[in-house]
């Protein structure tokens, strides 16, 4: 079984049921599948044939939705990008990822020109209307891509009787996810059908997700964690997806309390955005029976603040791309640990080692590894790289963990992101969550600069609502929290930390602005 299978099989059993609302767009399950057969067929009249590469440069839209699982039913494999990325950025996944077809906005059309000519390889462009004057002020007449140039209209009135789906093998690569990394370029994490759809599977019966449920997919569609969470693994289930093209806390509140939503799935930025929304009221979100974070590890105050307000429960869940992405996630019927990622999902294992690979004892830090069939087949031409993160079939993590008696996984942090004040361990996590029960401090942010004495000192960025609130104040009451070697040695006032396009906080970000101030 793969994703373009399980589409098929939804639309025989709920046919005349919604498969997702956007804007002010609804299409069935059956008109879906028909949908993306005829892009899959496409592809096929455009010579883009099984084992080839093409591109969505898409934000979340029913585009991004068919040429998904219309490029999976064509045995073609995809490589989603988000949209904002750099020209040098883009190009460069392009090139890496041997690809011969780009679907996008128009309003990239610009982009698409400027960077046309180092991609030879890239013999289509499918452009997609975003009904933005902007973007029809364009003359495409004057541009050099234009024989390039199709329109995804004009692909889905395409004749597709003829059409046969060809055999996909469920060990052949359906995805290519290209991670930021923190040195060097990007690496391509190669998701196979096996991969996409068992881990969807197994979290839409984890999460016990049914027909019955309507998700808020506010998610970036790019991103591994809308994809499997808020895409997948509701279309295997028969759910509905309440597509938004963006984040906004007044668009996520109409959009629970116009559909009823049952299910959302969000980074903790979001919810904190959620929480500061000021006409959030808590019977706004009377009809989410699950919400759901992941991305980043929740501070512990923000979650109890969030669920305190809207009288609702947050489940934490952990995963990264190299896993489809989820290897853990807060029981349902066994009752939510504050702080905790959960525990391993039905299929996959997770284990806590040390460096050579020992499994530690119940409440010892040390490294995160994950075994099941969810795991990648490696990076995309990256053998090294690959054997360096995959041993003996355990994908290791590079994040600290610890596991308590009852079997429920604790991040501790980044394994790169500690930060070793005199000798001694200091997570930023923990002085994170220090800081964010302040009631003056929105956000924070914590990471380690160089220090003459000690090796390492910590430094916080803050995000305050009192402008009178000062870095003395926030020292003081660090301090009857912890110890001395964990406290910050400076503050750094922000108006916002920088974050990517999933609400994940940028710790490079930081790292970069204190190199340019010095």
């Amino acid at each position: 079984m793969n994703l373009s299978q399980a589409l098929s099989e939804s639309a025989m059993s709920f046919g005349e049921k919604a498969a997702y609302h956007f804007l002010d767009q609804t299409s069935t399950y059956a008109e879906l599948d028909q949908a993306v057969t005829q892009f899959a067929s496409s592809l096929h009249s455009l010579g883009i044939k099984k084992g080839d590469h093409i591109a969505l440069l898409l934000g979340n839209s029913p585009h991004f939705v068919i040429s998904l699982y219309g490029a999976m039913r064509a045995g073609v494999t995809v490589i989603p990008i988000n949209p904002i990325y750099s020209p040098e950025e883009i190009s460069y996944i392009l090139s890496n990822g041997d690809v011969k077809a780009v679907v996008m906005l128009d309003l990239l059309l610009p982009l698409a020109e400027k960077i046309s000519l180092q991609l030879p390889n890239v013999h289509h462009f499918i452009v997609c209307d975003s009904n933005d004057e902007k973007a029809k002020a364009f003359d495409v007449t004057e541009f050099s891509i234009l024989p390039k140039m199709k329109t995804f209209s004009r692909l889905l009135s395409s004749d597709h009787s003829k059409f046969e789906c060809p055999l996909l093998d469920d060990e052949e690569t359906a995805v290519i996810l290209y991670t930021s990394g923190t040195t060097g370029k990007p690496k391509g994490a190669m998701l196979t059908h096996k991969n996409l759809y068992s881990n969807a599977r197994d979290i839409g019966e984890y999460l016990k997700i049914t027909k019955e449920d309507r998700v808020v997919t506010v998610l970036p569609m790019f991103h591994v964690f809308c994809l499997s969470v808020a895409l997948n693994a509701p279309m295997i289930q028969g759910a509905t997806m309440l597509i938004l093209p963006r984040f906004s806390p007044k668009d996520v509140f109409a959009s629970v309390m116009n559909h009823q939503a049952t299910v959302f799935a969000g980074v903790p930025t979001m919810y904190n955005f959620l929480l500061q929304y000021p006409e959030g009221q808590s019977e706004d979100l009377a009809s989410l029976r699950l919400c759901i974070s992941g991305g980043a590890s929740m501070p512990v105050a923000l979650l109890e603040k969030f669920e305190e307000k809207f009288k609702t429960v947050i489940s934490e869940g952990y995963g990264l791309s190299e896993a489809s992405p989820v290897t853990c996630f807060n029981p349902l019927d066994k009752g939510r640990k504050a702080g905790s990622i959960g525990c391993s999902i039905v299929n996959v294992e997770n284990k806590v080692v040390n460096e050579l690979g020992e499994e530690v004892p119940l409440g010892q830090v040390g490294e995160l590894i994950v075994k099941g069939p969810n795991v990648m087949k490696g990076y995309y031409k990256m053998p090294e790289e690959t054997a360096a993160a995959i041993k003996e079939g355990w994908l290791y993590t590079g994040d600290l963990a610890k596991k308590d008696e009852d079997g429920y996984f604790y991040i501790v942090d980044r394994k790169k992101d500690l930060v070793i004040v005199g000798g001694y361990n200091v997570y930023p996590r923990e002085v994170e969550e220090v800081l964010y029960n302040h009631p003056d401090i929105i956000e924070a942010a914590v990471l380690g600069v160089p220090d003459p004495n000690y090796g390492e000192a910590v430094l916080a960025f803050v995000v305050s609502k009192n402008p009178a609130l000062t870095e003395q104040e926030i020292f003081d009451y660090c301090r009857n929290s912890l110890a001395d070697y964990k406290l910050p040695k400076s503050i750094e006032f922000l108006e916002e930390l920088p974050k990517n396009t999933t609400g994940k906080i940028l710790r490079r970000a930081l790292k970069t602005q204190i190199l340019q101030n010095k």
